[in-house]
């Protein structure tokens, strides 16, 4: 599987480039694995280094010389991987986790108290989320995260957003609607207002030719979330094409956060009216072949 990620800047004058930030290689893991990778930036940095982060994400930071002035500015990156996927994954959670509710241990919680950490508290998100429950509050834990997932898509409307931020999940909730970092963040929280700890996912997404229906995300950065399951581990979640599991997700950058995730950021030194605008194109191609 091969994907390609350019993102170009256009401005209407020549400016100076400051530090940009990139988050473009894939996470390896037993499911994923690199086995080339290529990434070309124009005009070329002065220098380009990479390092890991507080999650361990790839993070590669380009410099530019003070000196250099240019009206475009394009990142090119080409990964070639291997990704194995679980079609029906059978997630063996421990026995106590089974059912909802569970508590996780001690030594759990002390590890995942940023992903418990709700950032927008809000009854509207309580409500939604306890609104999947059944009377007695009762149900199987693989049970309620399906019916989430699923209710997401059901409830609200896909629309693509190219401006930079995520809506607030009481935002996404009074719209109905939302990208998929919008559907993410609002799982996420209504999941931790239940007590169970989420991360979010940045990453690309492969749409097969099969005819199975649209899938939403393509041809550009997609975003869903992990919930940690005791006996599972972080397990792979995404409302915007209910998926459970990795099937066709490539992952490339976990936080606690939308914005601690973030494909590319980065500064220029100039006018504010000469930023004419951003272009993004993603492809992910298998190649296999059909």
């Amino acid at each position: 599987m091969t994907v390609r990620h350019i993102t170009k800047y256009r401005y209407a004058c020549p400016v100076k480039l400051g530090e940009h930030q990139m988050m473009f290689r894939p996470r390896e893991s037993h499911d994923l694995r690199l086995i080339r990778t290529r990434l070309s930036i124009t005009p070329k940095p002065k220098n380009l280094r990479w390092l890991h982060d507080v999650f361990d994400n790839s993070l590669a930071i380009a410099t530019f010389d003070t000196e250099t002035e240019t009206a475009e500015l394009v990142f090119d990156s080409e990964v070639t991987l291997e990704h194995i996927e679980a079609p029906h994954p059978d997630y063996a959670l421990a026995e106590d986790a089974q059912t909802f509710p569970f508590a996780y241990s001690r030594e759990e919680r002390l590890d995942l108290v940023r992903a418990l950490e709700r950032h927008h508290p809000a009854g509207e998100v309580d409500r939604w989320a306890a609104g999947f429950l059944p009377k007695d509050g009762r149900i199987g834990t693989m049970a309620l995260l399906r019916k989430i997932t699923l209710g997401i898509r059901e409830q609200l409307t896909y629309s693509r957003r190219y401006e930079r931020g995520v809506q607030t999940p009481v935002e996404t909730l009074a719209k109905a609607s939302g990208t998929c970092r919008d559907y993410a963040y609002l799982m996420m929280e209504g999941v931790r207002s239940l007590g169970l700890a989420a991360r979010f996912v940045s990453g690309y997404i492969f749409v097969p030719n099969t005819g199975d229906g649209p899938v939403n995300g393509g041809g550009s950065t997609h975003a869903w979330l992990q919930v940690y399951l005791p006996g599972a581990g972080w397990v792979d979640f995404d409302p915007t094409n209910s998926i459970i599991g990795n099937r066709n997700l490539i992952r490339v950058a976990v936080a606690w956060a939308p914005a601690q995730a973030l494909p590319l950021w980065g500064t220029y030194t100039g006018r504010a009216s000469c930023f004419l605008g951003m272009e993004v194109s993603v492809s992910v191609m298998d190649d296999a072949g059909p």
